[in-house]
């Protein structure tokens, strides 16, 4: 498994005094599936262009790589591959660190044929992820399902502008435009211009929990706005004590986005008051003009610290303003869930769609349920 075997040889570099992180991790996944390496030597050199920053990096790169997929040859990389992400008996010390040792295989059949293996690829590692919740994902993992997202479009419905377009037909007389044509004809209108109004996707409006029972999930959905949303007018809050505006935060790629957005958020894994935060959005956002004819989209499972007769009253205020509310809670995929905690009871009634979205085959529900234009 490409995920586990990223996440097993990054965690010995680790160990041996490399900073790899999530976004590197990612980096080279994206390398391999991209270079479909043949050889332990193509490997070694997709892992050190996109998990070495500093020449003191190569020497600790070469002494860990060599413990787990064996020397640079010219031999087939697939074997050594799958023999570092199968579990291992024995254990290479390299430099004091213990790294999981595959010998490299011969890369031949007994007869001297090359073997027929191909190197794992992203796409059967998302299909293996994709079933897996998004709270037993550890970052590598995470950052795997990076790519798998950017497939995803989240586009919102459309809505009618005060701006106005040339058409064929339409409701309104284009005045400019056929007196324009009309000097072509002797003065003349012999054809009438019209004009239709333009339609424009409706904004996107995120309210993301980041309390400690919604840390896992929140991560998954902050990095699906980042790899989806491209393009859309996605304004995206978080809140558990408080309520921080990330939206500027998103224009980055997935991992560094996570990153900044928890320096930017203070009360990351802290309790949760949804009333009150939904209270400041409205107050300070969403009542002068954000959430008006927007889609309302609400990341919590619903734990409200606060009062929930206030959940219920901002509930309903944002439903007055907003074309639609959905609201994405992974408790409902639990079997025989129901909405008995005091915040999803009291806002259920104010939701047009309640989805999980708790793992990747679950996003579509979401993407439908935001483009649903009824």
């Amino acid at each position: 498994m490409l995920a586990e075997l990223i996440a097993r040889f990054c965690e010995a570099l680790r160990a041996g005094g490399l900073p790899v992180g999530a976004d590197r991790a990612a980096r080279f996944a994206r390398a391999v599936v991209t270079v479909s390496p043949e050889t332990t030597r193509q490997l070694y050199w997709c892992a050190s262009a996109t998990l070495t920053s500093a020449p003191g990096d190569v020497e600790i790169l070469d002494r860990v790589f060599a413990a787990v997929f064996g020397p640079m040859t010219s031999e087939l990389a697939a074997p050594a591959v799958a023999r570092a992400a199968e579990p291992q008996s024995a254990y290479a010390t390299a430099g004091g660190t213990e790294a999981t040792a595959g010998s490299v295989g011969t890369g031949q059949h007994g007869d001297g044929e090359p073997r027929e293996a191909t190197m794992p690829t992203l796409g059967s590692a998302a299909e293996r992820l994709a079933t897996r919740d998004f709270a037993e994902l550890d970052e590598a993992e995470l950052a795997l399902l990076a790519e798998a997202m950017r497939r995803f479009r989240i586009t919102p419905p459309l809505r009618t502008s005060r701006r106005q377009r040339a058409a064929a037909t339409g409701r309104w007389v284009d005045m400019r435009e056929t007196l324009r044509r009309a000097r072509r004809t002797g003065a003349e209108p012999v054809v009438v211009r019209r004009r239709v109004a333009r339609r424009k996707p409706r904004r996107l409006v995120v309210l993301c929990d980041i309390s400690g029972s919604m840390q896992a999930h929140a991560r998954a959905m902050l990095q699906l706005l980042v790899c989806a949303a491209q393009g859309a007018r996605a304004e995206v809050f978080t809140f558990a004590t408080r309520l921080t505006r990330i939206t500027p935060l998103l224009a980055a790629d997935p991992a560094k986005a996570l990153r900044e957005a928890g320096e930017a958020a203070p009360d990351w894994s802290g309790g949760t008051r949804i009333g009150a935060n939904l209270r400041e959005f409205l107050d300070h956002y969403g009542a002068r003009g954000m959430a008006r004819g927007a889609v309302a989209v609400i990341i919590s499972d619903g734990w409200e610290a606060g009062d929930p007769a206030e959940l219920g009253q901002q509930m309903a205020r944002l439903a007055r303003l907003a074309h639609r509310v959905v609201w994405v809670n992974p408790r409902t995929a639990k079997p025989g869930y129901r909405p008995l905690a005091g915040g999803m009871a009291v806002a259920l009634p104010f939701c047009a769609a309640v989805v999980s979205a708790h793992r990747l085959d679950a996003i579509a529900g979401l993407i439908e349920a935001i483009g649903d234009s009824s």
